[in-house]
């Protein structure tokens, strides 16, 4: 029963944050179709698998354990610190920081720096999405 009113809450919440602006849409549909090139059983993304990517800790750069949330706090509605600059880096939520998500120039940078940063590989277009979804709800 938990798992299905979560489930349903951020379905909700992907639902409403989907407001995103016509660039960051087609970004989204763009890593939709390499989804589906990749995986044929692909259906869409999920932000509960993105929570899994976000908190997973993994031996990343310079061998240090991280995780998204190293950086990014577990709530991303607050300030993070970057571990390796020591820099305060404003909200992940487009919730708590209106600027999220809105370019996507900034947006595959950041995917593709922070996948590098933890995973030491750059993240799959599902991957990417699912991570998507999963800001999207915070």
């Amino acid at each position: 029963m938990k798992k299905t009113v979560l489930t349903l809450c951020l379905v909700a919440g992907v639902a409403n944050a989907m407001m995103l602006n016509p660039d960051m849409k087609n970004y989204i549909n763009e890593l939709k179709v390499q989804a589906s090139k990749d995986d044929a059983s692909f259906k869409d993304f999920d932000a509960l698998r993105g929570e899994k990517i976000y908190f997973t800790k993994n031996a990343g750069k310079d061998a240090q354990i991280l995780s998204c949330q190293s950086c990014h706090n577990a709530d991303l509605s607050t300030n993070g610190t970057n571990v390796f600059t020591n820099k305060t880096l404003d909200p992940l939520s487009p919730k708590a920081n209106a600027s999220r998500l809105t370019n996507v120039k900034d947006v595959k940078k950041w995917l593709k720096r922070n996948f590098k940063d933890v995973f030491l590989r750059e993240g799959t277009a599902k991957e990417k999405g699912d991570v998507l979804y999963y800001i999207m709800t915070k």
